[in-house]
């Protein structure tokens, strides 16, 4: 049964992505933000399916009085889903993703229309200069930054080495950062097509505020807000 259910995920969603991929060819050539704003809604019905089809569903709690001002968002990363709910939840936002993503077809091509920051991996350095720099024009425009600080998907209960960037860019930006913990993991795994039904835990942090302080000591500290929200989601 929940092969069939998520087999009718991607029988639905796969021709949808088709269609805003395509649409996201003339979205280009409209205003940036107004062509963002259209096809986020990709991300929506993508997260309507998903508690359709397959029964997965999310909750909320935290911080949920929504944002003031433009800040970065720093996520745990263990599925493809939190991809699709940040970016729908914190809109209007940029997220920081590996170039090659925006080089597949329809997928990629929507992608790009949301203004991410395609970085290249396999040179750090350079990679640290277009989070700083893109970010710090996309802050300035009114988006949000949506970073990762793992670089990758983790898996379920676990926590990986945290990169600084996130810190770093809202601090020379003179942005608060948001630390958002969730367990997609265990409903959307990763590099599996089988869906388990359940709700989606998701927990907003307060805002910080790194302008007098250690970006490296920030993050420590996100993470150990992140651990102590895993241990609290794991308990019985």
């Amino acid at each position: 049964m929940l092969l069939l259910r998520s087999l009718l995920f991607y029988c639905l969603y796969s021709p949808i992505t088709i269609v805003f991929g395509t649409l996201s060819l003339l979205l280009l050539l409209l205003p940036k933000n107004f062509a963002a704003s259209i096809i986020v809604f990709w991300n929506a019905i993508a997260l309507f399916l998903l508690r359709w089809c397959c029964g997965v569903r999310y909750d909320v709690t935290g911080n949920t009085s929504g944002l003031s001002e433009p800040c970065v968002i720093i996520a745990n990363h263990q599925s493809p889903w939190e991809t699709l709910f940040l970016q729908w939840y914190f809109k209007p936002i940029s997220a920081v993703l590996k170039k090659q993503l925006l080089y597949i077809p329809f997928f990629g091509w929507g992608l790009k229309v949301t203004q991410p920051i395609g970085i290249d991996r396999d040179n750090p350095t350079r990679a640290l200069k277009q989070i700083k720099t893109i970010g710090l024009e996309r802050l300035k425009a009114g988006r949000n930054i949506l970073i990762f600080p793992e670089g990758t998907r983790m898996p379920v209960n676990q926590l990986g080495n945290f990169m600084r960037s996130g810190a770093d860019i809202a601090k020379q930006a003179g942005v608060p950062v948001i630390p958002v913990f969730h367990n997609a993991g265990h409903y959307w795994v990763n590099k599996k097509l089988i869906k388990q039904p359940g709700t989606i835990q998701v927990v907003v942090g307060e805002p910080i505020s790194v302008e007098d302080k250690n970006t490296k000591a920030v993050m420590t500290d996100i993470k150990a807000w992140m651990q102590t929200q895993q241990e609290a989601m794991e308990a019985p």
